[in-house]
């Protein structure tokens, strides 16, 4: 049976901040955010928006009449979560209308959990092939303003459905897993901001990347030469440069420059955006796909990774007609409005977080289809944007 990824779309918030202003205003030269780091613009998160919200978002544009009466469950990965008990998954099942008879549940392994979705799918679709199941990756990636992680922040998320005979990416059957207790990145309970060893995180992210794909070709026979791409989780542009270049390194033959171009194309949305956590590698699939050379029949390496720490490498071959089953990320990135860095640390400042307090946000300004209204009683509110 194929099973694999039948449709796949992205939202994000409605503003953005351009690194360029950015790094004027914390006095470093901008070569280093657009070069060193490889950033362009930044999501910023209004008050109104999180993790619930752009995962509904996202989801919204997958929905039809006829989808939303396949869909037997809701796979949210998230590290953004809104309750230490209740899904995420609960209410982004509420905000799209979806029946009663529906499994929802969340999954967290930092930036890798997605794909955990992704693997506990398929094996539920393998037992219902008429199903569909909606995988969700949706996060708000916080470091707090002034500080080393304050480039490498975003916000927005993904959302796909896995289908018997996909029509956008049929999955391989192999692929290899594998974990280990490090503390390269971590958010304790009491934080609202993440912590990380960036170093010592980047290097963990290239061991995992090579262990992974290594054992993967060990088990296929699978050489560079069969595949089209690989793709990579992209916290930052370079991460995934960094990885590429420790498999490829100075080899300049037809199959690095096919790799190394297909990458290129990958990074453009994230360079944009900024980090998605769970949704990363998904972005960097939906980038390749509108902006690189794709055509059905191509075999595509993906490498995801969750600090922590979780790696996983898998593969898929894209379908005839695949472009179909995608939303036009670059319409809905230029139809955002730029904030200033005062507008932006106002936002920052203004978020829910971990208040016990009532709270009444102001929803007129965003023009996003669910919204955070504020919280009452512990409650958080929640409004469909009429």
């Amino acid at each position: 049976m194929q099973i694999g990824i039948d449709k796949l779309s992205f939202a994000t918030t409605p503003f953005y901040l351009d690194m360029v202003e950015l790094a004027q205003e914390r006095g470093v030269d901008p070569n280093k955010y657009l070069i060193g780091i490889g950033q362009e613009k930044q999501a910023v998160v209004p008050p109104t928006q999180d993790a619930v919200t752009l995962g509904a978002a996202a989801a919204l544009k997958l929905m039809t009449p006829e989808l939303k009466k396949r869909i037997s469950t809701v796979l949210v990965a998230t590290e953004s979560g809104v309750d230490n008990s209740k899904a995420t998954a609960i209410y982004i099942k509420r905000l799209l209308g979806l029946p009663k008879f529906t499994r929802v549940v969340e999954l967290k392994e930092a930036c890798y959990a997605a794909t955990a979705g992704v693997m506990m799918a398929k094996g539920l679709v393998a037992m219902d092939p008429q199903s569909a199941i909606l995988v969700i990756g949706t996060d708000i990636a916080r470091y707090g303003i002034n500080t080393p992680g304050e480039v490498t922040q975003g916000a927005g998320a993904v959302a796909m459905t896995i289908t018997a005979n996909p029509r956008l990416l049929e999955l391989d059957q192999v692929s290899v897993a594998a974990s280990d207790d490090i503390m390269d990145f971590w958010r304790p309970l009491y934080s609202e901001n993440a912590m990380v060893e960036g170093k010592y995180s980047t290097q963990i992210y290239i061991d995992f990347f090579l262990q992974t794909f290594r054992r993967y070709q060990e088990m296929t026979g699978r050489r560079l030469a069969d595949f089209d791409a690989l793709l990579f989780h992209l916290p930052f542009t370079k991460m995934g440069k960094k990885a590429l270049d420790a498999l490829l390194g100075d080899c300049n033959d037809v199959n690095s420059r096919r790799l190394r171009s297909a990458l290129t194309a990958s990074q453009l949305y994230c360079r944009q955006v900024g980090n998605l956590y769970t949704g990363s590698l998904y972005l960097s699939l939906l980038s390749f796909l509108q902006n690189g050379q794709a055509s059905a029949g191509q075999r595509l390496g993906l490498f995801s990774y969750g600090s922590g720490a979780e790696g996983e490498f898998y593969s898929g071959v894209l379908k005839p007609g695949f472009a179909n089953q995608l939303n036009d990320v670059s319409v809905d990135l230029a139809s955002r409005q730029q904030v200033t860095v005062d507008e932006y640390e106002k936002m920052f400042d203004s978020q829910l977080g971990l208040t016990e307090s009532d709270v009444s946000f102001e929803t007129s300004k965003d023009p996003s289809p669910f919204l955070l209204s504020g919280q009452v009683g512990h409650q958080r509110q929640y409004q469909v944007n009429k």
